[in-house]
């Protein structure tokens, strides 16, 4: 009696005694059985002959007898186990996998009713409200003439909420510029756009910044920042995606296109299967291969095949349906309404789909002036560290040669000499490693030699023949033996446990609340994602608009109409202004897909323009625009322009910016090994381009970029934070780059300006776009004065002199510690401009300039 008084306690404290078994089970003990249980005794295995998929199954038990024994729990074995009652325990690993009392005292009223057994549905599993809902909803359309404002006006209206005020026009011009552009507007076009009064003056500014090349490198990095693009492929051995920079080259040119958004969405799922004959659309596929992923000889090709799997069915449902499919990767989604079948239903649409590097000659329009210098220079360093492997191999063979009574290599046993390099015979460990070291080095640098090689890293339907770059189709030598894997459900996720097959199929939840229907997916090798993309940018498609001006609205306010741009779900935030969402959405549809042309909406609007100085609760409700600070390769990128040394060279393979010394010269390991050190690129027009065009690095970012809240390489970034920390304040302060660019911006207005008055101008020109006040130009006058002073009676530093970099590694084999010499860059290094370089007037003038680029003017937007 006080066992039963406990469990109907628990129940009561649990919220559920005032439910019917048949809703305990259908919401508690169904998904338990299928997440928890099915693995050991399911249909793949029934552990100890024990079945727990039927209750008939469950009543008959195992090698144990009964399991359950309905309306009587105190006679049933399955609770006696569960309760502790018996030296058998399940789930087995102790007391930290035991179910929760809830869950022990759901089976045991379960059973205690009679253990009824409901048909699984999906209406008994999920309860919604119809705000749960709303993004699956047909979108709602409105008349034309019922514009921005007047969503946002109404709120304020109803809450009583004044807007603020017009923001003035160097306060708009600077907005909309980084905005647009992700650089700060020059101070040429400041003057402009101060003296034209013209009605159209902020429609052609508009204008004028969308039909700027550095449009697509603003808006092309913040798609980046959702699909996780990088240059390398992470996890120990970060190995490089050699031609990745193409598909980098073919957002930013999508966007500089204002390429229509349903034909972006169709080539990044099914280029190479829509548009086999264009090269855009082969290289758009990149897309699908956009996370970090990695097969080594000591991988299980099953287990990294279904992380690839599992990946991209997150990534391309998050990225263009806003939605998070991770829960429903072991059990039916929590919270949305997503069936773990449907979830693997999708990932069966990507069953066929395998990695491949085919040849694609490269187009008129990709910058590839640079490709032959840079892989002369590769070609260097990859000669030496084979010549010095070589070397070693050579030696190798002297010895064996001598030892066999052969006097050539060629006569001594087959794979004796490939042998003895493996273990090292004939050396010493300190060369042993050495020589590894340069093994591995040798295959580093051969495979970014294909950097500059006319491929693109892509996928196909099947594998390529000559093309295949691993993936699934690692055990498949030719296109005409493939078999595309059944996808089975995985309850739990479990690869180990798979149970009953499905067809590749797409999202139920769709069809059943947006009466959007789902079309049958073919189980051909080819066609598959052929259809998941049309579905998915078909304009009956209630999600995809919506989810894409929900991004474009973040990116100009810092936040969405609806606040997780990744998940319009039940635990996503609501739309603060649902109507607007949706007229935006079917606007975008309506105007032909334009990007474009939502930034024209937005920006011609009253709410964009606003002035930035309200209260909350007022700029969540969009009634003033809420100050940002600039994000990290806006950051680096504006210090550039300011200084004058901004590049504007434009596409091609990334290259490698100056980074701290110190982070640049520690050690990189790579799964038992160094990498070879960090080069920054040699030349200031490589090293000084737009921060999109760095080498994307999953192991070593850019230190800037890290600490001004870079996205993650590895996971989608829906949305930059801006959190405030001290190693902020010493990278702008105290960072080399900055103290660099601060000294070229000196030199910069020291040429641009006749006197210290007019230098100060400029620098404050230059920083923020307007004239410094005259208190701020008194200050900086006397501060410049005294600075001279200072350095006249100080001689500047010294130029750094170079020094070998040596690099130790412990063996994994002794444990024993060598010291390693890293080769040199084979090409000159083009210095930056130093101290010593220039006169005790320009040294204090970059005390100024500093100041000015550690600035909250400088780093905000307002």
């Amino acid at each position: 009696m006080l066992r039963i008084r406990y469990a109907l306690l628990i129940l009561w404290a649990a919220g559920l005694a005032a439910q019917t078994a048949d809703q305990i089970f259908s919401k508690i003990l169904q998904p338990v059985l299928e997440r928890d249980c099915q693995g050991c005794h399911g249909s793949t295995q029934a552990l100890s002959k024990f079945d727990v998929r039927t209750r008939e199954a469950l009543i008959k038990g195992g090698a144990r007898g009964t399991a359950i024994v309905p309306g009587n729990a105190d006679a049933s074995l399955l609770i006696h186990v569960l309760e502790g009652r018996n030296k058998l325990q399940m789930p087995p690993g102790g007391d930290s996998k035991k179910m929760s009392p809830e869950v022990i005292s759901g089976f045991r009223a379960w059973v205690d009713a009679g253990a009824p057994w409901p048909e699984k549905s999906a209406d008994s599993k999920w309860a919604y409200k119809e705000e749960d809902l709303w993004a699956f909803r047909p979108l709602r359309r409105f008349g034309p003439e019922k514009g921005i404002d007047d969503f946002i006006n109404a709120q304020l209206a109803e809450r009583g909420i004044a807007a603020a005020a017009k923001a003035d026009r160097h306060t708009l011009i600077r907005r909309a510029t980084f905005d647009l552009t992700g650089l700060p507007p020059t101070p040429e076009e400041v003057a402009a756009f101060l003296v034209d009064k013209s009605p159209d003056a902020w429609k052609n500014l508009v204008e004028r910044l969308l039909a700027s090349p550095q449009y697509g490198e603003r808006w092309g990095r913040h798609w980046l920042d959702v699909v996780r693009y990088a240059d390398t492929s992470g996890y120990s051995n970060d190995f490089e995606r050699p031609n990745a920079w193409r598909y980098r080259d073919y957002v930013i040119r999508s966007f500089n296109q204002d390429k229509p958004y349903d034909q972006f969405i169709r080539e990044q799922i099914a280029g190479d299967e829509l548009y086999p004959n264009n090269p855009e659309a082969i290289i758009a596929t990149g897309f699908l291969r956009a996370g970090p992923w990695e097969h080594t000889a000591m991988s299980v090709e099953a287990v990294t095949r279904q992380l690839f799997l599992d990946d991209v069915t997150h990534a391309t449902a998050a990225t263009f349906l806003g939605l998070t499919l991770g829960c429903a990767k072991c059990h039916d989604h929590k919270f949305d309404p997503i069936p773990t079948r449907d979830y693997y239903s999708m990932q069966a649409v990507f069953a066929s789909t395998e990695f491949a590097r085919p040849k694609l000659p490269f187009q008129d329009y990709e910058n590839t002036s640079d490709l032959p210098g840079s892989a002369a220079q590769m070609r260097a360093l990859y000669d030496r560290s084979k010549a010095k492997m070589d070397a070693y191999r050579t030696a190798a063979a002297l010895d064996l040669m001598k030892k066999h009574g052969v006097s050539r290599p060629e006569d001594l046993p087959k794979g004796e000499l490939d042998r003895a390099m493996a273990e090292g015979l004939g050396m010493n460990p300190e060369k042993f490693e050495e020589f590894k070291l340069y093994q591995k080095h040798s295959q580093l640098f051969q495979e970014s030699l294909d950097r500059f090689e006319p491929k693109a890293y892509a996928v196909s339907s099947g594998p390529v023949d000559g093309a295949t770059d691993g993936g699934g189709t690692l055990k498949y030598v030719k296109r005409a033996d493939y078999k595309p894997a059944v996808i089975r459900v995985l309850p739990g996720g479990n690869i180990q446990a798979p149970t009953e097959p499905v067809a590749p199929g797409l999202l139920s939840a769709l069809e059943k609340y947006g009466a959007y229907p789902s079309p049958m997916v073919p189980d051909s090798v080819t066609g598959r994602r052929s259809v998941l993309a049309k579905w998915i940018a078909d304009p009956k498609n209630p999600l995809t608009a919506r989810v894409m001006v929900n991004r474009i609205w973040q990116d100009h306010f810092g936040r969405g109409i609806a606040g997780d741009t990744n998940n319009l779900g039940k635990m996503g935030k609501k739309p603060t202004h649902p109507e607007l969402l949706d007229s935006l959405a079917q606007r975008f549809i309506d105007g032909g897909w334009s990007v474009k042309n939502i930034h024209r909406l937005i920006m011609m609007s009253d709410t964009y323009q606003r002035a930035s100085t309200c209260p909350e609760p007022r700029a969540t409700l969009f009634a003033c625009f809420s100050p940002r600070r600039i994000e990290a390769e806006v950051l680096r990128d504006s210090i550039l322009a300011a200084s004058g040394e901004l590049s504007v060279d434009a596409g091609g393979p990334g290259t490698f910016p100056q980074i701290n010394e110190d982070v640049a010269r520690q050690p990189q390991h790579r799964m038992g090994s160094l990498a070879p050190a960090y080069h920054s690129s040699p030349l200031r027009r490589q090293r000084n381009r737009r921060t999109i065009y760095m080498f994307q690095q999953r192991s070593l970012v850019d230190p800037m970029v890290e600490v001004f809240n870079g996205p993650s390489l590895d996971l989608s970034c829906e949305r930059r934070e801006a959190s405030i920390v001290p190693t902020q304040a010493f990278t702008l302060f105290n960072s080399q780059f900055v103290h660099d660019m601060a000294l070229a911006m000196a030199s910069r207005i020291a040429k641009e300006g006749r006197g210290v008055d007019a230098q100060i101008r400029r620098a404050f020109q230059l920083a923020y776009g307007r004239e410094p006040e005259p208190r701020e130009l008194e200050l900086s006058r006397v501060h410049v004065d005294n600075m001279v002073a200072f350095h006249r009676g100080n001689a500047p530093p010294e130029k750094l002199r170079h020094k070998r970099l040596v690099h130790k590694i412990t063996s994994e084999l002794t444990g024993q510690t060598f010291e390693f010499v890293q080769q040199e860059d084979p090409l000159p290094y083009e210095p930056n401009l130093h101290a010593s370089d220039v006169s005790p007037q320009i040294r204090a003038l970059s005390d100024l300039t500093l100041t000015l680029l550690n600035s909250n003017e400088f780093l905000y937007v307002y």
